[in-house]
């Protein structure tokens, strides 16, 4: 009996050694888990904090120098606001930062500004309010409501070449959006005799001149275009009225020249301002209409060829022209019109100015006589 009380004594011995020295070995392997995992996060966040640190300053190192960043010339946004760019002027504003307040500065050649404060800073290829956010944004750092407002001095990165028959031919700056009609304007017009073409010129890296006819140049570096002056100032064709980017040649050549010579009332030339060329009725109608002794039925047309080559002679009948009964014939420029005298109108004409000049003295005569 007191053996198998000692054995059940032992059994319940063992059972209960075994089950808390389990527990007691699975809670120290928790514990030990636990440890090693906090462990393992303790080393992720250090890891990561010193990522973070060297990220900013990595970040701050760029800020303080920039890479070099390769700046285009200005152009225009396709919603028209103004890009700065290198040779711009700016003024900054920064009420509450005294050190940035009325700073003037000129973007430099590969688009960057130095300010007091903010540091080195790119300027061209952005319109004027990006640049102001920008410095917001940078100012930030040392103020809680930065107040900033930049505004342009001088207009210097998108010049514009006018040379020919315009008031003030040169080079001039767009100084924003501008269209062809607003450039001729500014250039002060067009002058009376110039001729009835204005040639666009630009870089295809502004892309080619939006117009019918455009083309490009043997080099592969220009887009070439011609616009008809007068019907575009006359807003006949405001589809033409393209917009002009910086770096175009604008040319206006001087109107070529039609002559008319002989029997009309005021011989000399007449410009082709407006077309390419003039019809007979036109050019006798510039030059005042024929006179009285004027052979109308054997005027001539010496066309403009090779200048070392004898003209030819073109016949033609302006009398019937003038009634409708022949077709208008075309003059193009350096063509000469001669209309011939007739010897028998000049005869008749002649007898009729001496027949007034002997009437005129018989009167005279008989008016001091007494007889009249």
């Amino acid at each position: 009996m007191e053996g198998m009380l000692r054995l059940d004594a032992e059994y319940q011995y063992h059972r209960f050694f075994k089950k808390h020295v389990q527990s007691i070995t699975f809670v120290g392997i928790q514990r030990q888990w636990i440890q090693s995992s906090e462990s393992s996060c303790m080393r992720l966040i250090r890891v990561a904090g010193a990522v973070v640190l060297l990220l900013a300053l990595v970040n701050s190192a760029l800020a303080q120098n920039p890479a070099p960043t390769v700046v285009l010339p200005a152009r225009l946004d396709p919603i028209g606001a103004y890009i700065l760019g290198p040779g711009d002027q700016i003024l900054v504003r920064a009420a509450n930062a005294p050190e940035l307040n009325e700073k003037t500065i000129r973007i430099d050649l590969s688009g960057f500004v130095n300010l007091p404060v903010v540091g080195r800073i790119q300027a061209g290829g952005i319109t004027v309010e990006a640049l102001e956010r920008e410095l917001v944004r940078r100012l930030k750092v040392f103020l809680e409501e930065p107040d900033v407002s930049v505004s342009v001095l001088e207009y210097q990165s998108q010049p514009v070449s006018v040379f020919g028959d315009v008031s003030t031919p040169g080079v001039h700056q767009l100084q924003g959006r501008k269209s062809l009609v607003e450039l001729i304007a500014m250039v002060g017009g067009v002058k009376p005799e110039s001729g009835p073409f204005v040639l666009i010129t630009r870089r295809l890296e502004y892309g080619r001149i939006p117009l019918p006819g455009a083309a490009d140049d043997p080099t592969g570096k220009y887009s070439i275009a011609q616009v008809e002056i007068r019907p575009l100032i006359q807003a006949k064709t405001p589809e033409k009225d393209i917009l002009i980017q910086p770096y175009d040649v604008i040319s206006v050549p001087r109107a070529e020249y039609i002559y008319v010579a002989g029997e009309v009332i005021k011989s000399g030339t007449v410009a082709l301002s407006e077309k390419q060329s003039l019809s007979i009725v036109e050019a006798l109608s510039s030059s005042g209409g024929l006179t009285k002794t004027a052979d109308s039925k054997r005027a001539r047309i010496l066309r403009a060829t090779r200048p070392d080559l004898i003209r030819p002679q073109e016949p033609v009948d302006v009398a019937k022209i003038m009634k409708g009964q022949s077709p208008d014939v075309q003059l193009m420029a350096g063509d000469i019109l001669v209309v011939p005298s007739s010897v028998s109108k000049k005869a008749i004409q002649r007898a009729i100015e001496v027949a007034v000049q002997i009437g005129s003295v018989i009167l005279s005569a008989g008016i001091v006589n007494g007889t009249i």
